[in-house]
């Protein structure tokens, strides 16, 4: 069973009494907006994404709602943004810093609305919320109530789970303070029933400088927020939540995850939601923060490929194995190859876990559509457009054997354009490819075994009025055994003479697509 129709299996088995009566199963994901949101944070939204496409394909009531956490403090200063102007917001709530294109609402409506735009466009359409609305709203005035009053237990859970020791006058809340407008710098120190005694901390963070006034003030209707782990087992009973997993650093033991269900379950009356926790999704073999501006941001790769090898990216390991997205290595070009085999095996009529990613893999709009149309590789397509000399749609012809459909020509022609994108951003040297005009310096010193090979293969060019690639690369593997020479030691002769480099594409297709005086030509000169 594929993972993802597992994990909606187990978790209708073990939420099947909170189900009884056809109540609906609410999902829920959230991310806090604190600069661009990095694309390994689409993993959790694509898990909870694809649960909630196999509900609606088995006609199961559910509700997905996303939250863009804007109620957070600013703690990181993204690298990218102006310190002079954001420093002195630095401990404030989101959701009251201002945005830094002077156009959306906020700093968190700017990043968030971002993030979101990549999760619709991924085929995932969640009811979308602010952390800042159930706050201003009055909806968590209750919980914030029980955890004030209960804050004993939020105490005793904490040191129990997490063995994180309180102080008996700790109270889990932090008021936005009402001088300088920071939440991430006060401390509670009291609750009479109706108001919390408070002080803004100049040194209680290493992050934000708090400005020394104390006060007390009513901590209801968003003027206070509760700090993370409680806020989250908060955040299960007021929005009604059956459903909701995270990534694996949550699920550690004594980590945030224990801390949160047990604070539901002791201190806000309310069972703790059915999850699972998900590996990290990796850029270039590693963890990265958006706030810190480190790594790739979900909009710059989901500019960079379409959203059905996006969905594969994200879908193609089971979700507690790591991903390893690699924009600046060879990910692109094996996810097209990858996808390009679900295809063959998919349209041969074979059924299993395989074709059901491929499936799963397009968007639900697309999924009642899916064409049988030619899919030339991802990276001779990216070789392709490197050389001025070709036609692309007459070589890809070739490569079919036929005359191109419009669904084949649409299909190269997206494949076309974000290997484009691609080149421009990210690919290696190794995909990078440049005919040389002239015979190049790296080309002078072949070897007598090199340049006797490279004679066959001009006999060879000669005798022919047309090159077939196929035929051409078979030829080249002759001649390696009638010269005696290593495969690398050929195949690096050909790619020198006219790329400069040592490697290149498949060698008999690459000659093929040469015009025939460049040819003859470079194999003369480079064998003289």
């Amino acid at each position: 069973m594929f993972w993802a129709d597992k994990v909606t299996e187990d978790a209708l088995k073990a939420l099947a009494d909170r189900l009884e009566g056809g109540k609906t199963l609410v999902i829920r994901d959230e991310k806090t907006a604190s600069g661009r949101v990095h694309v390994g944070s689409l993993r959790s939204a694509a898990m909870h994404g694809i649960v909630a496409e196999i509900l609606s394909e088995r006609g199961i009531p559910h509700t997905f709602y996303f939250e863009i956490n804007d109620f957070d403090p600013m703690d990181g200063l993204p690298t990218y943004l102006d310190r002079k102007i954001y420093e002195p917001h630095m401990g404030k709530p989101l959701y009251l810093i201002p945005s830094p294109d002077g156009k959306a609402k906020n700093f968190a409506e700017y990043f968030g609305n971002e993030y979101v735009g990549v999760v619709r466009e991924l085929g995932f359409f969640p009811e979308v919320y602010r952390a800042s609305e159930l706050y201003l709203s009055g909806k968590m005035n209750d919980v914030i109530r029980l955890a004030l009053e209960r804050a004993d237990k939020v105490r005793r859970i904490y040191k129990e789970v997490s063995g994180s020791v309180r102080p008996d006058n700790w109270f889990p809340l932090n008021v936005i303070c009402e001088s300088c407008g920071k939440v991430g710098t006060t401390t509670v120190s009291a609750f009479d029933g109706e108001k919390v005694s408070y002080v803004c901390e100049p040194t209680k963070v290493e992050w934000a400088v708090g400005c020394g006034h104390a006060g007390s003030v009513s901590p209801f209707d968003g003027r206070a927020k509760l700090p993370w782990k409680v806020e989250w087992a908060a955040k299960f009973k007021v929005m009604n939540v059956l459903f909701e997993g995270a990534g694996k650093d949550h699920y550690t033991r004594g980590g945030s995850r224990q801390v949160a269900d047990r604070i539901a379950a002791e201190v806000f009356d309310y069972p703790p939601p059915y999850g699972i926790a998900n590996e990290f999704f990796l850029v270039g073999g590693e963890k990265m923060s958006s706030s810190k501006g480190a790594g790739s941001s979900a909009r710059e790769i989901a500019d960079l490929i379409p959203p059905h090898i996006l969905r594969l990216a994200l879908f193609g390991k089971d979700i507690n194995k790591q991903v390893n997205f690699d924009p600046a290595g060879d990910t692109i070009p094996v996810l097209y190859d990858t996808y390009d085999r679900l295809a063959a095996q998919y349209f041969s009529g074979t059924h299993d876990d395989f074709t059901r990613l491929f499936v799963l893999s397009h968007v639900p709009a697309m999924r009642t559509a899916l064409l049988d149309r030619f899919l030339p590789r991802f990276s001779q397509v990216a070789f392709l457009i490197q050389m001025p000399h070709v036609d692309v749609e007459t070589e890809v012809a070739k490569l079919k054997g036929s005359v191109l459909t419009v669904p084949d020509r649409e299909e190269l022609h997206s494949r076309m354009e974000h290997a484009r994108r691609w080149l421009t951003a990210y690919a290696p040297e190794a995909f990078r490819f440049e005919l040389k005009t002239q015979v190049p310096d790296e080309a002078r010193n072949l070897s007598v075994l090199q340049k006797e090979a490279l004679k066959k293969v001009l006999a060879y060019v000669e005798e022919r009025k047309e090159l077939e690639g196929q035929e051409l690369h078979t030829r080249l593997h002759a001649i390696k055994d009638e010269v005696g020479i290593s495969p690398q030691e050929l195949f690096s002769a050909v790619y020198l003479s006219f790329l400069g480099k040592a490697s290149g594409p498949k060698a008999g297709w690459f000659l093929s697509t040469l015009p025939r005086s460049l040819l003859e030509g470079r194999l003369k000169e480079v064998t003289a």
